[in-house]
């Protein structure tokens, strides 16, 4: 078979995933990044068994994940400190927590070993169903595939009328990293919890741990950059060794969710945040682009046309995708929404609900997941 050749608007985690998956099968590859430089916010990044399998499958897990702690717990505590929450993790069900620039760099070196090749400073603003990206300098490009991964405010999804809703949701995050130091928990994940408000510790390397706060989007102090320590070292003041550490770095961005009336329009496609934008409550949005673009490689693979292998690919990977998003909105709901006066009553529900086998499941389907194409090693 003659070479396919694809062309990919935006080199993030997703544009770049898709890029290595499509080249290790044969493609031509070229990714169109707006920006003039590749670079990746200073923050952590969750890997999940199903992310993990899906990097491995890229060829990229061992680098990715080389200054990576390997996490054995996930606990979340209310502001009485009682668990509400408790999750382990054990061989055949890993997570792993690099810095996003390591994973990041392993994927950029990774697609330059197999000749993809990445444009800065070029912007993609439209794409056609029959295989034409229009960049913004009017210049249109043909390709056997168009992949769209230009985030949340996707121009290409836009331009294909693929967006069913881009809805913004009344919780965000401040994401940063800061320095470790001796007796810092090494191998547990540990979310705060504290009226409406949260606090996630995560492990990440051995020289950095990785900061998450959460607050609703009417929380003028919470959401404040650089941080409002005094106002976070109130609602969690046994956690000051925490946040004295927080420094001027960091961003704080509103969650938001992407729906899409579909996935692709004949040889056009979306990938990640563009197809499925959500909030980070379980730490499922890259895990699951990764393993999508992987799946989607296969799918084209063994596909006989393009549009039609778009269309099954869809078919076969949408439906936890949408698993996902839900269970995320809820865990967001439950968390930040729960009215502060029945705090204790959330505690006791939560208590209860994560530790029946059915809520379990829901919460981990996607990590527990075996994602299509990671059984197929990785090639040169």
């Amino acid at each position: 078979m003659a070479s396919r050749h694809a062309e990919i608007a935006g080199a993030g985690l997703g544009g770049l995933a898709s890029s290595i998956a499509l080249a290790q099968r044969g493609w031509s590859v070229r990714v169109h990044e707006r920006s003039d430089t590749l670079r990746m916010f200073g923050a952590g990044i969750w890997l999940w068994e199903n992310g993990l399998r899906s990097l491995a499958a890229l060829g990229v897990e061992a680098e990715a994940t080389k200054r990576a702690r390997r996490i054995e717990t996930l606990v979340a505590r209310d502001d009485r400190g009682r668990p509400l929450m408790h999750r382990t993790f054990g061989e055949k069900d890993r997570m792993m927590l690099p810095p996003r620039a390591d994973l990041y760099d392993a994927l950029i070196a990774r697609a330059a070993e197999l000749d993809v090749e990445i444009v800065t400073s070029s912007a993609a603003v439209a794409a056609r169903p029959d295989g034409e990206l229009e960049l913004e300098d009017g210049k249109v490009l043909t390709a056997d595939l168009v992949v769209a991964a230009d985030g949340v405010f996707s121009r290409i999804r836009e331009s294909l009328l693929l967006t069913r809703r881009v809805d913004y949701l009344d919780e965000g995050y401040t994401r940063l990293l800061i320095p470790r130091r001796d007796g810092d928990p090494a191998t547990e994940i540990t979310e705060y919890w504290s009226g409406s408000r949260r606090l996630l510790y995560d492990p990440c390397t051995d020289e950095l741990n990785y900061v998450c706060l959460c607050c609703n989007v009417d929380d003028v102090a919470g959401r404040q950059v650089p941080v409002d320590k005094a106002s976070w070292l109130a609602s969690f003041p046994e956690l000051g060794g925490i946040i004295e550490r927080i420094d001027e770095v960091g961003r704080w961005d509103r969650a938001m969710r992407v729906t899409c009336r579909d996935w692709s329009r004949g040889r056009a496609v979306l990938v990640g945040d563009a197809a499925h934008g959500q909030p980070p409550n379980l730490g499922q949005g890259a895990n699951l682009t990764f393993q999508n673009a992987l799946s989607l490689a296969d799918y084209l693979d063994r596909g006989t046309d393009v549009p039609t292998s778009l269309v099954a690919w869809e078919k076969g990977e949408r439906p936890l995708t949408d698993h996902v998003q839900k269970w995320t909105d809820l865990y967001g709901r439950v968390a930040s929404a729960w009215p502060e006066r029945f705090a204790d009553r959330r505690s006791q529900f939560l208590e209860t609900a994560t530790k029946l086998p059915w809520i379990d499941r829901q919460l981990n389907r996607a990590a527990r997941h075996v994602p299509v194409g990671s059984g197929r090693p990785a090639t040169v």
